[in-house]
């Protein structure tokens, strides 16, 4: 499962202050890479306990959810003909479950059966290379997509056409959320999880300061802060075009698909952060934001009472806004 990590871990953000009781580790996972810093008190656990607890429930995700391994659960799904039923595990219903919530609120702009879409473009995991297809082969592609073709019955979940699910879009947020609350059955009352970007900040560093993360300006040359936010029980999650697009024609062809279209999104929306105390909804919503675009994401984010960041291109430049919610977090400073 791969996707581009749009939040900046900056060594001097994140450790200034911290002192020696700050434990961390890391290494890679879905296509990416995760870290984990927390705080360890006297009966919290040691870093090769937390690792082996993490990487565990990493290792779960992959084997259910990847997209990028035959043998998962999801790819054993998408194999399945139409008219086919497959008994999931619970997480995986429950992800579906909360796709399905995201899509009827946003009147289909979430989706999570956009796979045959994604090969198609050449963004998804059996690409043959970036194209621009044809209207008759996008149409084609979509009468096998969306939320309306799944149906749950008991642990089975069934669809009446040839549905390939893709959790990428919430399966690294649901990753964090996970591990977040084994830290904390496991005694760890302060911690910041970074899976593919995507991260949740719980309690506080040592020296009693907040986690402070910067969001990445959605720039392709170099890594630059566009603003630094301080969190606490708070999960991140940014969804941007600016790591894997493809260019043809001097038109510049993102990875994220409109659903309403089957193709690219058109609008001049780079990226968009959305910080919830949930980093799997947070992950859910940062995407869905992205696919609605400046204006009607705004709307969208003011409507549900969700603190989103906008950064939109302007000629050569970027303006930024930020929805009601995440003003009233993250007041601007006056200069």
């Amino acid at each position: 499962m791969v996707r581009h990590v749009a939040l900046l871990l900056s060594a001097s953000l994140l450790l200034a202050g911290c002192g020696d009781s700050l434990e961390q580790f890391g290494g890679p996972t879905m296509g990416s890479s995760y870290s984990v810093k927390y705080v360890r008190n006297a009966s919290g656990p040691s870093v090769e306990q937390a690792r082996g607890e993490v990487e565990g429930i990493l290792a779960e995700i992959d084997r259910q959810m990847s997209t990028y391994r035959a043998d998962s659960d999801v790819e054993r799904f998408n194999a399945l003909p139409a008219g086919s039923c497959m008994a999931l595990p619970a997480p995986m219903l429950e992800l579906v479950a909360f796709g399905d919530s995201l899509s009827a609120q946003s009147d289909g702009a979430f989706d999570m059966t956009l796979e045959p879409l994604l090969n198609l473009w050449g963004f998804g995991p059996q690409s043959r290379g970036d194209q621009v297809p044809s209207a008759e082969a996008i149409a084609a592609a979509r009468a096998d997509v969306g939320h309306q073709h799944l149906k749950h019955q008991g642990d089975q979940l069934c669809k009446d056409a040839a549905v390939q699910l893709d959790f990428n879009a919430i399966a690294a947020g649901y990753a964090v959320d996970r591990v977040s609350a084994r830290l904390d059955e496991l005694g760890v009352t302060s911690s910041l999880v970074e899976i593919t970007g995507e991260m949740k900040a719980i309690g506080h560093k040592p020296d009693g300061s907040p986690w402070r993360v910067a969001i990445e300006a959605p720039r392709d040359d170099r890594q630059v802060a566009q603003k630094i936010v301080a969190l606490q029980d708070m999960g991140i999650s940014t969804s941007g075009d600016y790591r894997n697009y493809f260019e043809r024609g001097g038109q510049r062809y993102s990875h994220t698909l409109d659903p309403t279209s089957g193709a690219p999104i058109t609008h001049h929306l780079a990226a968009v952060t959305v910080i919830d105390p949930s980093a799997l909804r947070a992950d859910g919503l940062s995407t869905l934001l992205m696919v609605l675009g400046p204006e009607a994401g705004l709307a969208f984010a003011d409507r549900h009472d969700i603190a989103a960041f906008f950064v939109t291109r302007e000629g050569t430049g970027f303006a930024t806004r930020g929805s009601r919610r995440f003003e009233q977090l993250f007041p601007t400073e006056a200069h």
